[in-house]
C-alpha cells in the first residue's frame, strides 16, 4: 500500500471511529441543549441536578435502615400469619433479627446499623421513608420499575425525563450519566436509564472510572493540524449542504452533535482524570483501599462529585450489579448468607459513599444536588427455612433522599413491628418520583410525552407529592 492510499485510510478510519465513538455518544446526548429539550419549569426547582446511588439485589431495611426491637424480642418464633404468606423462593423459616446491632446516629438518635458507621454521620441530613412499595418481587422488573416506574422494559427513566425537560448544564459533558459498578451493569441493564420512547438523545451515556469514553484521544498519526482542518473542512461541507436545506432540522442537530463530540475530546478526559484530585480526598474516598471492589467503586463516587461539578444533570451510581449465582458475590441478593454477603458489601459501600456526600456538602454542592438512595424492593423478616438469610419483600421497605430542598433528620411512614408490611403513610414510587420532580421545578402530572394516543408521564396516572419531606 503506497504512503499516499496509507494515510487515506489512516484518515477514514480515524473519522469512523470519531463517528461510532465520541460522536455517537454525541447523538446519544444529543439536543439536550437545544429545540428537543424542552426547558421546561413549573415552579421555582429547590434541586438543579440529581445524584442518584441504586444498590441492586433489595438490600435488607431492616438490617441497614429500619430497626425493630420486635424481631429481637421475638427472634425464633413464627411471624404472626406465617401460614397465609406467599413466598418468592422456598419456604420461610421464623422471625429472624439483626446480626447486627443498631445504635443512635447523629442529634436525631436515628437508629441505624453498625455496619454503615461512615454513612451514619450523615444522619441528620437524610429523609428516611420506611414505607416504601414495589409492584414487583422479581429482580429485573422491580429494578426497571424503581428506575422509570413501570416494571416492562421499554420507557424512559427518571433521568431521560429529567434530560428531556431541563436539558443540560454544561455543554461540554452529557446530560445524563449512568456509572455502573466494576461487577457489571444491574437487572435489566441499559433498560434502568433508557430513553424508552423520549428522543434518543435522553438516554444516558454509560461512564465510569474503570469504563471510560472510548476514542477520545486523537491517533498517534493524526497531528492537531490535520484534525483541525479536517474538521474545518466538515464544518463547511455541512454548512454548505445545510443552507440549501433549511427546512432540515435534524441536519442541523447532527451538526450539533459533531461539534458536542469534538468538545467532548476536551471536557471527558479531564473529567475522568482522577489524578488531578489531592491526595487527601483519595483517602476520603479511599480510592486505593486494599480492597480492589472498594476501591472501584470508591473512584466511581469521586468520579460522580466531578461530573455533578462540571454540571451534569443527573447521575445514576450503581453500587453492585445482577444477580449472582453465589448468593451476595454481585449484588445484596441475600438468600442465604446474610452475615457473611453485608459484612462484604457494607465495607464496600459505606465509606465511599459518605465520602461523597461529606464532599458534595463541604463544597456548598446540597443547595443544587438532591441525593436518592434506591434498591429494588426489602427483605422479609424470617429467614429462610434452612438458611440464615432472606426472602423478596416488596410491601415494605426503605428508601432516602437528602440534599436540595429536603428536610433532614427526618422519617416518614412506617413499616409493622417486624418490618413485614409498611403500614403508616404507605407509599409508593410514583409517590418517590412525584416528589423528586417536584423538587426539580416539575409538576409529575403535567410533565408528558405523547407516545401512541397517550399522554405518558413518568408517574403513569399515580402519584402524591411527600410534602413532609420538604424542608
Amino acid at each position: 500500500m503506497n504512503k499516499d492510499k496509507s494515510i487515506a485510510l489512516t484518515r477514514r478510519l480515524f473519522m469512523e471511529h470519531a463517528a461510532t465513538g465520541i460522536a455517537g455518544v454525541a447523538l446519544t446526548d444529543l439536543l439536550s441543549r437545544d429545540a428537543l429539550a424542552q426547558r421546561i419549569q413549573h415552579h421555582a426547582p429547590k434541586a438543579k441536578q440529581v445524584l442518584h446511588i441504586f444498590c441492586p439485589g433489595a438490600a435488607s431495611h431492616i438490617d441497614l435502615w429500619d430497626y425493630k426491637p420486635a424481631l429481637e424480642k421475638f427472634h425464633g418464633t413464627p411471624l404472626p400469619g406465617a401460614e397465609r404468606e406467599v413466598t418468592f423462593q422456598g419456604k420461610n423459616g421464623p422471625l429472624m433479627k439483626s446480626p447486627w446491632p443498631f445504635a443512635p446516629a447523629g442529634q436525631s438518635g436515628k437508629m441505624l446499623t453498625t455496619l454503615l458507621p461512615h454513612i451514619a454521620k450523615h444522619a441528620d441530613d437524610i429523609a428516611f421513608i420506611h414505607s416504601m412499595t414495589s409492584r414487583s418481587n422479581t429482580h429485573g422488573p422491580a429494578t426497571v420499575f424503581m428506575n422509570t416506574g413501570f416494571v416492562r422494559e421499554g420507557f424512559p427513566s427518571a433521568g431521560a425525563w429529567a434530560s428531556y425537560a431541563l436539558g443540560s448544564l454544561n455543554d461540554n459533558l452529557p446530560t445524563f450519566v449512568a456509572m455502573t459498578d466494576v461487577r457489571g451493569e444491574p437487572p435489566n441493564g441499559k433498560a434502568n436509564w433508557s430513553n424508552g420512547f423520549l428522543p434518543a438523545q435522553h438516554q444516558a451515556v454509560m461512564l465510569a472510572a474503570h469504563q471510560p469514553l472510548r476514542n477520545l484521544n486523537r491517533p498517534a498519526d493524526i497531528s492537531a493540524d490535520e484534525e483541525t482542518a479536517t474538521r474545518d473542512f466538515l464544518n463547511t461541507l455541512n454548512s454548505n449542504h445545510a443552507a440549501q436545506h433549511p427546512g432540515e432540522g435534524e441536519l442541523r442537530a447532527r451538526m450539533s452533535a459533531y461539534e458536542l463530540a469534538a468538545r467532548m475530546q476536551l471536557a471527558a478526559p479531564e473529567v475522568t482524570d482522577l489524578s488531578k484530585e489531592p491526595q487527601h480526598v483519595h483517602k476520603l474516598y479511599a480510592t486505593g483501599d486494599a480492597n480492589p471492589l472498594k476501591a472501584a467503586y470508591a473512584r466511581n463516587c469521586l468520579l460522580s462529585r466531578r461530573l455533578l461539578e462540571r454540571g451534569v444533570r443527573y447521575v445514576s451510581l450503581y453500587c453492585a450489579s445482577r444477580a449472582s449465582s453465589i448468593d451476595g458475590l454481585l449484588n445484596w441478593d441475600a438468600h442465604r448468607t446474610l452475615k457473611t454477603d453485608y459484612e462484604r458489601h457494607c465495607p464496600i459501600f459505606d465509606q465511599p459513599t459518605a465520602a461523597l456526600l461529606t464532599d458534595l456538602k463541604q463544597r456548598g454542592m446540597l443547595k443544587d444536588v438532591l441525593v436518592l438512595w434506591t434498591t429494588e424492593f426489602g427483605r422479609m423478616p424470617t429467614h429462610q427455612e434452612g438458611s440464615a438469610g432472606r426472602d423478596h419483600n416488596p410491601d415494605g421497605f426503605t428508601l432516602w433522599m437528602m440534599g436540595a430542598g429536603v428536610k433532614g433528620g427526618m422519617s416518614y411512614g412506617a413499616t409493622d413491628d417486624f418490618g413485614r408490611r409498611a403500614v403508616e403513610n404507605v407509599a409508593t414510587v410514583y409517590d418517590f418520583y412525584a416528589t423528586v420532580l417536584h423538587l426539580l421545578g416539575l409538576d409529575h402530572e403535567r410533565l408528558t410525552y405523547y407516545h401512541n394516543g397517550t399522554n405518558r408521564r413518568l408517574t403513569d396516572v399515580h402519584g402524591h407529592m411527600l410534602k413532609a419531606l420538604l424542608s
